[in-house]
């Protein structure tokens, strides 16, 4: 059972993750890769400017919000970090998950980025975060989330 609803989720979220992933490749779009700007070109909004996530955070916001009480895809991030698994309110998780007791702190963080569905058989994530130094950015980041 577990097996046929994860693939049913791999197969939803699948080319969500690829669009993410490609997003953030970093390819600029036309106006920006002139390096001279153009007069009637807009100027980049504060949110842009003064936004503190990382960039190894970009492929998470394509699921997961960091407002308070606004889930997604995903269970919203504020507060995640010394919450226990499964218990942001709001958000139907995976018996996996909110039977699995965790609690989330550094160590629980990064082993979850590494492999969810290693760490949780059944969970609904789906996408690891391979590169060590992108996990402590973004578990960095999560801890801003207060």
């Amino acid at each position: 059972m577990y097996y046929r609803d994860t693939m049913k989720q791999i197969a939803i979220l699948a080319p969500l993750a690829l669009a993410a992933t490609l997003a953030g490749c970093g390819k600029k779009a036309p106006e920006q890769a002139s390096p001279t700007p153009s007069p009637t070109a807009a100027a980049p909004s504060s949110a842009a400017i003064t936004d503190p996530a990382p960039m190894a955070f970009a492929t998470c916001r394509s699921c997961h919000s960091t407002e308070p009480g606004r889930n997604g895809i995903g269970p919203t991030l504020h507060g995640i970090v010394g919450s226990k698994a499964g218990e942001v309110e709001g958000y139907a998780f995976s018996p996996a998950l909110k039977g699995s007791g965790i609690t989330w702190d550094r160590k629980t963080l990064d082993t979850w980025l590494q492999g969810p569905m290693k760490m949780v058989p059944g969970t609904k994530m789906v996408l690891p975060v391979a590169d060590a130094q992108k996990r402590k950015a973004i578990i960095d980041y999560l801890e801003t989330l207060k």
